[in-house]
């Protein structure tokens, strides 16, 4: 699903205007983003939670020469779904 369906169907769901889900959309996205940058979680219950974890630096290899390369750490996002997103959609 595109950010765009996304935004229709919330649209939909909510009756709401799509400039208006839109707006909801982006202020979401803007809110985590912010929350994981100060280094926040973000806990949605029964959704899941938003975290930020270190990954170190590592070997890999370059496909097209198989030539070893270092990949440099980084922070990285993870997503752990919670038990009800789980249960819907694993059924």
């Amino acid at each position: 699903m595109s950010k765009a369906e996304l935004v229709e169907k919330i649209a939909e769901k909510a009756k709401l205007t799509k400039v208006d889900a839109e707006r909801a959309v982006n202020a979401f996205i803007n809110v985590v983003t912010a929350s994981l940058k100060a280094g926040d979680d973000v806990t949605l219950v029964g959704f899941g939670t938003f975290t930020t974890g270190d990954r170190a630096e590592r070997q890999g290899r370059n496909p097209q020469t198989g030539e070893a390369i270092t990949i440099s750490a980084k922070k990285v996002v993870k997503f752990k779904p919670g038990k009800a997103l789980k249960e819907e959609v694993g059924g």
